[in-house]
């Protein structure tokens, strides 16, 4: 099992894989959506963000959302067309930066033991860094495809590392691959 400060540098990796398939597109083009039925690629972002809110919420410290006028919008019980306008980049990237932060700043408190029943809660941690890194990389796929197949826009190369690999053609850290 991968130790929490090792999987919190493989989620940084992830998260910098994110921003290396949208950072060098236009506005116009995060917001895109190839068809009715389908999420922009700032949906995705957003919903990256909001998995790990939840995630970090529901299972280590109860904290309130660092947006809630995002939650609905970045669910995916809530079907496409009832979401509503994505927010700006800005406000997008300023909320998937905060939930990172709070992502190391709980989750680092529990890899130094400051958290009650951190051996249990490192269990917890592990697991969910593990979720919160393949889901980052599940909606990386997706954005991947509209980058390079719907946009024209060439794919920067995987990520460095070789904790990763590749299963049915998403990335996947290699304890589950």
């Amino acid at each position: 099992m991968h130790e929490v400060n090792a999987l919190l540098r493989e989620y940084d990796r992830a998260r910098a894989y994110t921003d290396a398939l949208w950072k060098d597109l236009t506005a116009d083009e995060v917001v895109w959506r190839p068809n009715e039925n389908s999420s922009a690629i700032g949906w995705h972002l957003g919903h990256q963000a909001h998995v790990a809110h939840f995630m970090i919420r529901n299972l280590t410290a109860a904290e309130p959302s660092p947006d809630p006028e995002l939650d609905g919008l970045m669910d995916s019980a809530q079907p496409e067309r009832f979401r509503g306008a994505l927010p700006t980049i800005e406000r997008l990237t300023a909320f998937r930066d905060t939930v990172a932060d709070r992502v190391h700043a709980r989750l680092g408190a529990i890899a130094a033991g400051q958290v009650s029943a951190p051996a249990q809660l490192t269990i917890v941690a592990t697991t969910l860094l593990t979720a919160l890194i393949n889901h980052e990389y599940q909606h990386d796929q997706w954005i991947s495809e509209v980058r390079a197949d719907n946009l024209g826009h060439p794919l920067p190369p995987d990520p460095d590392t070789d904790q990763i690999s590749r299963l049915d053609g998403y990335l996947v850290l290699n304890s589950f691959a």
